[in-house]
Order: structure tokens, then C-alpha cells, then sequence
């Protein structure tokens, strides 16, 4: 049996912390231990930060946040209906020097793809979809 709980919302930062506790919530009520609940957190926290800056350059915009049990593996699907982007578009940020040498930005999607064990996107005609997989951490 799949469990699932769905959040519905608007896209800005005033919301983040809602969205947050939503994701939290529903991660400890699976049991996902305190690791991964941060893990989970922090890419959630960077997608709806991405959504809001860029699909809907911090205008607002109606925003979903599914959390869904499969199996063992814990999946966080957000869904708005901005502009679309293509990832693969997105280069590898810059890791080595200084600070103040780097680009600013560009960290999140590495972020979120450094603490999930999968993260996809599509676009399409009903929105764009970003489904991220923490594996095993279900108990």
C-alpha cells in the first residue's frame, strides 16, 4: 500500500518554512531517521527556492508538494507551473578556490543531487515535475 500526503500551495519563500514542516512531518511519520529527515529537507528547501526564482522569477505561482512512501524509498515530488528548464543545461559548479572567485548561485540542483539518491525532472503540458528519491529509509 502506497501512503502519500499532498501539500497546495503558492511559490514563495514566506511559504518555505510550511512546505519545511509539511515534508518533515511526513518523513518522521515513516519513520525516516534524522539524517535523512535533514537530507530530505535540504533539497526540498533548494527546489522550492529554484521554482520560485526561476520558474516564476519570485512572483508566485500555485506550487504542490507531494510526499509519497514506495516501497522502502522515501519520494518528494514538487509541481508548479512556471517556465520549464532544461537541467542538462545546467553546468557543474565550480568547487575549488576562493570564495570570492566563484560564480554566485548554481548550487542547488548539485545540492539536491548530492543529497538524494535520485532526483528527475519532465516538463509538461500539466506542469513541471521534480521527483526526488531518498532509497531505504523507510522503516
Amino acid at each position: 500500500m502506497t501512503r502519500a500526503w499532498e501539500l497546495q500551495t503558492t511559490a514563495e519563500l514566506s511559504n518555505l518554512p510550511a512546505i519545511l514542516d509539511f515534508t518533515a512531518g511526513c518523513c518522521r511519520q515513516c519513520g525516516v531517521d534524522e539524517d535523512n529527515v535533514f537530507a530530505i529537507g535540504l533539497a526540498v528547501d533548494e527546489a522550492i527556492a529554484n521554482v520560485v526564482e526561476h520558474a516564476y522569477d519570485k512572483a508566485g505561482g500555485k506550487l504542490q508538494v507531494t510526499c509519497r512512501v514506495e516501497g522502502g524509498d522515501f519520494v518528494v515530488e514538487v509541481r508548479d507551473w512556471g517556465k520549464p528548464f532544461a537541467p542538462e543545461d545546467v553546468p557543474e559548479p565550480t568547487l575549488s578556490g576562493s570564495l570570492s572567485e566563484r560564480k554566485v548561485g548554481g548550487l542547488g540542483l548539485f545540492m539536491m543531487r548530492k543529497l538524494m539518491d535520485d532526483v528527475r525532472f519532465s516538463f509538461e503540458q500539466d506542469g513541471n515535475v521534480l521527483v526526488m528519491v531518498k532509497r531505504h529509509v523507510v522503516s
